[in-house]
């Protein structure tokens, strides 16, 4: 009797610390020959296998094609609006058996058009084009295509052209991709749209989008596939479903089908079992710490972005924040200094350390206010 009594509270333990506590399996095998899975707005890798691996990305290259030229017309160099005339080097007939928009030497047309066809059509003259009226030619195209690369940390990228055509070093990986797809979508979010378009039709010829899942999964959006015989089916995609964004990349993959497949497969592993959370907006006051001599005794803290935190679901309920700080902050302060930091934490495990910058400015007290704050200080550091 004294057994039974001893184990059953145990046992009452065990069964609320099992039913407390989801449990998650391991990532789904995917038939590829790499992959990632990443949340858009943490940037946290949920999944993922040979993410580092060079490989040829095809007709993926696009992607920064088009990123390039979102750059440009933000930056007011070019507008969607621009008319350009087709040149031989764009010809359709230069790109025979491969993608194409279809364009013809000597006509004219709209930038806009021209990014619909690089990103819906996949056309390889349409990203010639493209980049001839951005740069003036390839070749300089390319050179910032590589630039906005090592901006983005893709640290194991190398673009030799601006289509995806095969060529000995044009290489990238799935990280890399990830990473160039995360900025696309938060950097250009009315160009967005685009790669979640269906079909597109120029000079009479309708085509449709390869990526199956915009038929198939409401929740996703973009972005684009690719295919070489060296590169295998290749997929990014991108899929929302409530606050929560997912970025999958799969490369090497067997055919269409097995591409669309494989990225759902990540994507039913992400959202059923990770969440991700809005910890902090971009302003909100974190913290607000002590002044010493200032005119006012006190600053807020807040973090300059939105912060967001991937965690998996069980782990939610048990999400810390801690805001570490220097104890002797000295007037003057100015307003977006760098104050603190915000680390976010689950099961004692460190997920995230973020900034907080002063709201606002601090000037310094009167004389008597900064001599007593400096007699006051010197002690608190004595005894502290």
């Amino acid at each position: 009797m004294l057994g039974r009594l001893i184990l059953l509270p145990l046992l009452m333990m065990a069964v609320a610390a099992y039913s407390n506590n989801m449990m998650i399996p391991s990532p789904p095998a995917i038939a590829a020959k790499s992959y990632i899975l990443m949340d858009a707005d943490t940037g946290a890798v949920i999944a993922e296998r040979d993410a580092d691996i060079q490989l040829d990305p095809a007709s993926l290259t696009k992607v920064m094609t088009a990123y390039v030229a979102d750059y440009e017309v933000e930056q007011g160099n070019i507008s969607l609006d621009d008319v350009t005339t087709v040149s031989k080097q764009a010809w359709a007939k230069n790109f025979q058996g491969s993608s194409l928009m279809f364009l013809e030497v000597g006509k004219k047309v709209k930038v806009v058009d021209l990014m619909k066809g690089v990103i819906i059509s996949s056309g390889n003259d349409a990203s010639v084009a493209l980049a001839e009226h951005t740069a003036g030619n390839v070749g300089a195209f390319v050179d910032l295509m590589n630039q906005h690369a090592k901006h983005l940390g893709m640290t194991n990228t190398h673009f030799e052209n601006v289509h995806g055509l095969t060529s000995k070093n044009h290489l990238t990986t799935a990280r890399d991709l990830a990473k160039l797809a995360q900025s696309a979508i938060k950097s250009f979010p009315e160009r967005y749209k685009f790669y979640s378009e269906k079909s597109y039709t120029y000079n009479g010829i309708k085509q449709y989008n390869r990526n199956r899942l915009l038929w198939r999964d409401p929740s996703v959006d973009g972005m684009k596939t690719g295919h070489t015989d060296k590169a295998g089916y290749c997929l990014i995609a991108s899929a929302k479903r409530d606050d929560m964004r997912l970025i999958a990349v799969v490369l090497g993959a067997k055919s269409e089908e097995s591409r669309a497949k494989e990225a759902q497969k990540l994507f039913s592993y992400g959202f059923r079992y990770y969440e991700t959370v809005k910890v902090y907006e971009k302003g909100q006051v974190a913290k607000e710490v002590k002044i010493w001599g200032g005119e006012k005794p006190k600053v807020a803290l807040i973090p300059s972005k939105d912060i967001f935190v991937t965690v998996p679901k069980s782990q939610v309920e048990d999400l810390e924040a801690q805001v570490s700080v220097n104890k002797y902050l000295e007037a003057p302060i100015e307003k977006g200094d760098i104050l603190a930091e915000l680390i976010l934490k689950a099961e004692g495990k460190v997920l995230s350390k973020t900034p907080l910058i002063a709201k606002d400015a601090v000037d310094e007290g009167s004389f008597f206010k900064r001599f007593w704050a400096k007699i006051k200080l010197f002690f608190v550091k004595l005894i502290g």
